[in-house]
């Protein structure tokens, strides 16, 4: 048996419990087949790049297969017979990833610094950095004064003058 990851997108109108369905669904046809589904990866509600089918978000979901390819085969069929899902990729991998994907990986590490909620200090969203990194700065003028002197700007005249003197 071959190793594939599969990612596809369910409609927006769905709920996520029906998007988990979907997933179980389609992994139920993998088994059926002969096949196994290592991982199964809800990445959620996302926005998409462009338009698909007057959808502009979707529910991504990854599934990571041990499967005949007549498995996965019949899995893509009854993909593209569902109306709920909007596109899929299935690839074939050398081997299985066991850890989490990248996805859910930027996700953990962006509850972890506080996205998401909570004080975002604007109307527009979060800060660039910490508060006490900003806090603890010197004010402008003390900064523009301590920094190295910049050289005189170059004028015309004198790259005139060096290519006379070459």
């Amino acid at each position: 048996m071959a190793f594939y990851e599969c990612v596809f997108i369910a409609r927006q109108d769905i709920s996520a419990t029906q998007a988990e369905a979907l997933a179980d669904q389609f992994s139920g046809i993998i088994e059926e087949n002969g096949g196994q589904v290592g991982k199964k990866e809800m990445w959620g509600l996302r926005n998409m790049a462009y338009r698909i089918k007057k959808n502009r978000k979707g529910h991504y979901i990854l599934l990571n297969l041990d499967a005949p390819a007549a498995a996965v085969h019949e899995m893509e069929r009854t993909m593209r017979l569902n109306e709920d899902v909007l596109r899929y990729l299935t690839v074939r991998v050398p081997e299985l990833e066991t850890e989490p994907s990248v996805v859910v990986q930027s996700r953990h590490s962006r509850d972890d610094r506080g996205g998401r909620g909570g004080d975002r200090g604007g109307p527009r969203g979060g800060f660039r950095g910490d508060r006490e990194d900003r806090d603890s700065r010197p004010p402008r003028e003390q900064r523009e004064a301590s920094a190295p002197a910049s050289p005189p700007p170059s004028t015309p005249q004198d790259s005139d003058n060096k290519e006379s003197e070459a």
